[in-house]
């Protein structure tokens, strides 16, 4: 149980987060496996099932994460995972974040990850792929900024979920080496958002209080639970 109160202390208040190779040396663990489990265990702690959606304006784009590979870039690229963010745009500020898995970028996909993360009425930000197209029959008010031959660099046109999509990267090939499959990459988002939105806090403890209350909520997590097949959307 300390054990326990000690994984839930570091990664709290590691500002960038632990490897699961940092965990096992910084517990004298045994086994990497075992520090892997828990770090996981604790990630599917971060996320609340009832934590309200994103409203107001809300930049929505897609990037590609894995490891660097010749051939083509961005949309369609091969060997890579496409990732969907949604983030609140507070003037130049930003609020909170939404990242997802998603199997591709085909209208469906994309529609299904607006609806289950942001609030009806919302304005949703996008670049000028056909995919977004319609949103404004779903209840969205919907800003189109086609990027192709305008001469507007894309991370102008849509600077908040380009600066979350570059701090994010970064802490994959940081934190964690960029050595993570597709199959876990949900978990690893989720940790993303759950600093990212909680990022401006002043309390040093907030972080380990909400973790502890995601703990309490959601029980105990089974390895086999873990290693099951992964949710793409």
């Amino acid at each position: 149980m300390k054990q326990w109160f000690l994984a839930l202390f570091l990664v709290a208040t590691s500002k960038q987060g632990i490897s699961a190779k940092e965990l096992q040396w910084q517990l004298g663990m045994g086994s990497y496996k075992t520090a892997w489990a828990w770090l996981h265990k604790l990630r599917h702690c971060m996320v609340d099932p009832n934590r309200s959606p994103l409203s107001g304006d809300v930049e929505v784009d897609e990037t590609y994460v894995g490891g660097v590979k010749a051939g083509k870039r961005g949309r369609g690229a091969a060997g890579k995972t496409a990732v969907a963010c949604a983030v609140e745009m507070k003037g130049k500020k930003l609020g909170r974040v939404r990242l997802a898995v998603i199997a591709d970028c085909t209208k469906v996909k994309l529609h299904d990850f607006v609806t289950g993360k942001l609030e009806l009425e919302s304005t949703v930000h996008t670049d000028g792929l056909n995919s977004y197209l319609g949103l404004e029959r779903l209840g969205y008010a919907h800003v189109r900024k086609v990027i192709d031959d305008s001469g507007v660099a894309a991370h102008i046109a849509l600077p908040g979920v380009h600066r979350v999509f570059s701090l994010l990267k970064r802490w994959l090939l940081g934190t964690h080496q960029g050595a993570i499959s597709r199959k876990y990459l949900q978990s690893y988002l989720s940790e993303f958002e759950f600093r990212f939105n909680r990022r401006s806090s002043r309390a040093r403890t907030h972080i380990f209080q909400r973790l502890m209350e995601g703990v309490v909520r959601d029980g105990y997590c089974t390895y086999d639970g873990i290693v099951g097949k992964a949710k793409v959307s």
